[in-house]
């Protein structure tokens, strides 16, 4: 039998997973892919986003509540998951506010990164998947997660680089997440209002007049019938979601008629591909690759 493939899906936070990409990994668990989540912040310096649970023994115990609420949504999901280590740098009100001292955003490249290499070395991925430049938005984990990222596809096939995180593995492919585009907004908004219900994308889709979109959509993977999975997914992390929240303002079964994939943008690429593509292992043959090391 050849190896499976697999893919690893690096985020800054739990619940992260749940609201970019959550669909694409459960479509792939389900074909056999292996999938691996590393969260790299425990989200220790969340606030609590859904006011049924704002209560003063959840604040209390934030980093308990969001690591059990990340063990649920890995159930679900049906994937693995391991946390690296690092503190929430939780989200400055403005641009001048100092990040708290040891949190994750303050760390030097090479401390952030090794963590990740492990991972990396040890699961051996074929496909990661992660977040653009700018973090998907401007989050200082967001931003230092998508940075870690380049590093570790970088490095982690180096014999060179960060010695003692395991033997060299080269992944294929780098992916950033294109979940949230005006496109995809627009045309969910158009649908909704074509259909008389009430839409909440006014307001994001007018945010995005004057910031052009720097990365362009290379790859949609088909997963609509993965919307429910990715949906439950994203309710398990209650102090996060909720549930009559905007998140789920629109109509799952619109959502899968109007846009029923999930976006990508090809970083980096070490195997031929053609453009645009509907499978982000396109180019990858299980049987022409390596089997994961246990």
């Amino acid at each position: 039998m050849s190896a499976p493939l697999r893919l690893m899906a690096v985020h800054a936070h739990p619940d992260d997973e749940s609201s970019k990409g959550a669909a694409t990994m459960a479509r792939y668990v389900r074909e056999g892919v292996e999938v691996l989540v590393c969260t790299l912040t425990g989200g220790e310096r969340g606030s609590v986003l859904n006011p049924k649970m704002d209560r003063p023994e959840i604040v209390a115990n934030i980093a308990e509540v969001r690591r059990a609420e990340m063990d649920r949504a890995r159930e679900i999901l049906g994937v693995r998951q391991q946390f690296l280590g690092f503190v929430d740098s939780g989200l400055p009100e403005d641009e001048n506010e100092a990040l708290p001292d040891g949190c994750f955003g303050l760390q030097k490249l090479e401390d952030a990164s090794a963590p990740l290499v492990a991972a990396v070395r040890e699961f051996r991925p074929h496909v990661i998947i992660t977040y653009d430049d700018d973090g998907g938005y401007p989050h200082p984990d967001h931003i230092m997660t998508n940075r870690v990222s380049i590093e570790a596809f970088e490095a982690a096939g180096d014999p060179d680089r960060y010695p003692g995180t395991g033997e060299p593995w080269q992944p294929l492919k780098l992916y950033y997440q294109m979940g949230f585009t005006k496109e995809r907004f627009e045309a969910l908004h158009e649908a909704m209002t074509a259909r008389g219900i009430g839409s909440p994308y006014a307001d994001w889709i007018a945010r995005w007049e004057d910031r052009p979109q720097k990365w362009p959509v290379t790859t949609r993977v088909p997963c609509a019938e993965y919307f429910e999975i990715r949906d439950q997914a994203l309710i398990a992390h209650a102090t996060q979601i909720d549930p009559d929240g905007w998140f789920f303002s629109c109509p799952r079964e619109v959502q899968q008629e109007v846009w029923p994939t999930e976006d990508y943008h090809l970083a980096r690429s070490l195997v031929d591909t053609a453009l645009p593509e509907d499978d982000l292992f396109t180019g990858i043959h299980a049987d022409e690759v390596s089997p994961a090391c246990h």
